[in-house]
């Protein structure tokens, strides 16, 4: 009898490499967004990092937020012996594996697509740039005539005045004083985080206000709802158009994005500021006459 078709032993790698750039990702990515599903630590663990079966897919415990998944590609096997800033384990364990955070990280990206919004704010995209254990994802409309220069005029010259480079001083900083910069770290990202999710909120109430339209009709959990959902809301393909192109709102979100930029390049600056004095602190040639 034929055994049934496996894509993975068909297409796939088992080799040396594999059990520290790659299985280790996926076990620590699974093993957050599913952690009752098995046990993943210590000898009777159904799954290591080097283990050639980890489930392709799995659907999570829980809704993924953009939080998690932040989280997720940010991480550095926090909690394990593995983690290269970590107590846990010693100095061949902490650098054994491939993080899923890493120092040559320069952008990402995640496009979030709310079917319960009107088409013309409908798409997000949540941006950042630099090592993504340091930086904080923004929100941006992406359905603009431009973009706020504080992120599209990234330099070939190293400077502060732009996003791209900004984040990758205060992570090469940041990361040579990661105990003592992390709690600035951890504050900058709720905040902005925080920022950007008020920054959403407003704006879809100004849009919606501008298009003449109540969100709730396109709420598909509303009290109200008898069976309706997105699809009843489908209309026709040229009113769409037409509502995307529509150059006042996309004045109030290119509006909204460079208030989002401003509010983040001030809460980044700050950042930058503390996490150079404190690693300016920790200097080897630092010298006080009150310690001698």
């Amino acid at each position: 009898n034929a055994s049934p078709f496996n894509p993975r032993d068909a297409f796939g790698s088992h080799s040396d490499a594999d059990h520290v750039y790659n299985t280790p990702r996926a076990w620590f990515m699974e093993r957050f967004l599913n952690p009752y599903d098995e046990v993943w630590d210590g000898k009777d663990a159904d799954h290591r990092p080097d283990s050639n079966d980890i489930p392709w897919a799995r659907q999570p415990e829980r809704k993924v937020t953009i939080e998690d998944v932040k989280y997720v590609l940010s991480s550095h096997y926090q909690g394990t012996e593995y983690d290269p800033y970590g107590k846990l384990g010693d100095e061949h364990t902490r650098h054994m594996l491939r993080p899923i955070g890493i120092n040559r990280q320069s952008e990402l990206a995640v496009m979030q697509i709310r079917p319960y919004m009107p088409e013309a704010m409908r798409a997000i995209q949540w941006i950042t740039y630099g090592s993504n254990p340091f930086n904080s994802l923004i929100p941006f409309y992406p359905n603009v005539n431009r973009t706020p220069k504080y992120l599209e005029d990234t330099t070939t010259r190293v400077t502060s005045e732009n996003f791209y480079w900004e984040n990758r001083i205060i992570a090469a900083l940041a990361d040579a004083a990661f105990n003592d910069t992390a709690n600035s770290i951890e504050r900058y990202q709720e905040v902005v985080g925080s920022l950007g999710h008020a920054m959403v909120k407003s704006t879809d109430a100004a849009v919606a206000d501008l298009l003449g339209v109540d969100l709730a009709d396109y709420e598909p959990e509303r009290e109200d709802n008898e069976g309706e959902d997105y699809d009843d809301l489908v209309r026709d393909p040229e009113a769409i158009i037409a509502e995307l192109r529509n150059d006042k709102v996309r004045e109030v979100l290119a509006e909204a994005n460079d208030d989002m930029a401003a509010k983040l390049k001030k809460e980044t600056d700050s950042l930058l500021d503390t996490v150079l004095y404190i690693t300016s602190m920790r200097m080897k040639n630092g010298f006080n006459r009150s310690d001698h």
